[in-house]
């Protein structure tokens, strides 16, 4: 029977070579992390990092925003360890956690990313986040998602239906979290953000399956 590995134990075990695998055989990632620091308003000051893991797309954010407060949520304890260490003197609060318990005051961060980490959820689970993180950020600010997409809702839906399928087998329950690749279709991503509230929704970047899409809060 096919095996799924827990989130945080999958990450934990690939912490060691997790930047040298995103940037150098993920086919897009170096260019996704490059361009984020880009899509930020220059007046950011505070920025919320989901599944921020080693903190990859934290380089040229602090290369752009060097005074930059970040508040970095991941679940593995591991990377957080890495990225801390990487950036000692900078402003960081991390939390060891799950964000989708985000509990954050209204219009608390400028602006909000995700990079390569919302690939391993349900649809409905992720609006429900991207409500939060529309809540969270300030007028003015955007949110900014790099990610594994796919281009059609067939391509969605076998990974979907795999999914459930495997996690069924397994008797894993809902709303425990197993490492497994479930990317959405762009154009389904896009919408999942308008429903959140994000206006001037649009893809920016896409190399192979690198996609990066961003949405505004106006």
């Amino acid at each position: 029977m096919e095996q799924l590995e827990k989130m945080a134990d999958f990450f934990s075990q690939r912490a060691d070579m997790y930047d040298s695998h995103m940037l150098n055989e993920v086919e897009g990632c170096k260019e996704g992390y490059e361009l984020i620091p880009q899509l930020l308003p220059q007046a950011a000051n505070s920025l919320l990092d989901l599944g921020c893991g080693t903190g990859l797309e934290l380089d040229g954010i602090f290369a752009r925003f060097p005074d930059i407060s970040v508040t970095g949520i991941d679940l593995c304890e591991a990377m957080l360890i890495k990225l801390k260490e990487k950036y000692s003197s900078k402003d960081i609060r991390l939390i060891c956690g799950d964000y989708f318990t985000l509990n954050a005051e209204e219009e608390l961060y400028d602006s909000a990313v995700s990079f390569q980490t919302m690939h391993h959820f349900e649809k409905q689970a992720k609006l429900s986040l991207y409500k939060k993180i529309y809540s969270a950020i300030k007028k003015g600010g955007v949110y900014i998602e790099g990610d594994y997409m796919v281009l059609t809702d067939e391509e969605e839906e076998h990974w979907f239906s795999e999914s459930r399928r495997i996690r069924k087998a397994l008797g894993i329950l809902d709303g425990e979290f197993y490492h497994y690749d479930t990317p959405c279709s762009v154009k389904n991503q896009l919408e999942l953000l308008e429903k959140a509230g994000f206006k001037n929704v649009r893809q920016v970047f896409r190399m192979e399956n690198t996609t990066v899409i961003v949405g505004e809060k106006q």
